[in-house]
């Protein structure tokens, strides 16, 4: 698939569990504002996110899952923040997942790049459930068939919201 891509293959048969990261595992909020003025600025927004505090919420849910399920990461961030996004997730002792991040050029809804990845790594495996901030990639994974849970858990991003949807960038 050209548009997302992967960290490592792996041989667990477990289920997998599939964790966004922005506003469901990592608070945005104090990076915000780079989405506040025309143009946005996403170096600035996607600069900032090694310093994004964990949400204990979804923290503790992926570490639970990975009690019975394999768990991976799907986030609409760009591929050239791959390596901040691992650091990111080992410091803040997330278990280890296979990553899959959007191509740098994919300006994708991320109801449609998600529900494609989705689909994908299903194939063979049972993908026991999505943790995901962005209710129409929940209502999209749902309408496919896939257990979705709306992380509610961060403050509101109306900017980000916008952007996950009219832009593609998260």
């Amino acid at each position: 698939m050209p548009s997302l891509t992967r960290m490592s293959d792996s041989n667990d048969r477990r289920p997998l569990a599939v964790f966004d990261i922005d506003n469901t595992l990592a608070d945005t909020d104090h990076r915000q504002h780079f989405l506040e003025g025309r143009p946005r600025d996403w170096d600035g927004f996607f600069g900032a996110a090694p310093a994004d505090p964990p949400l204990a919420r979804g923290v503790a849910l992926a570490v639970e899952q990975a009690a019975d399920c394999e768990v991976v990461y799907l986030t609409g961030r760009p591929e050239r923040c791959r390596a901040d996004t691992q650091e990111w997730l080992t410091r803040h002792g997330l278990p280890e997942g296979r990553l899959w991040m959007r191509g740098n050029q994919d300006r994708r809804p991320a109801r449609t790049t998600k529900l494609e990845v989705l689909r994908r790594i299903a194939r063979g495996r049972e993908v026991r459930m999505l943790v995901d901030d962005d209710e129409l990639v929940c209502q999209a994974a749902r309408a496919a068939g896939f257990r979705a849970v709306l992380a509610d858990w961060a403050a509101d991003a109306p900017e980000l919201k916008s952007a996950q949807e009219g832009e593609g960038r998260t």
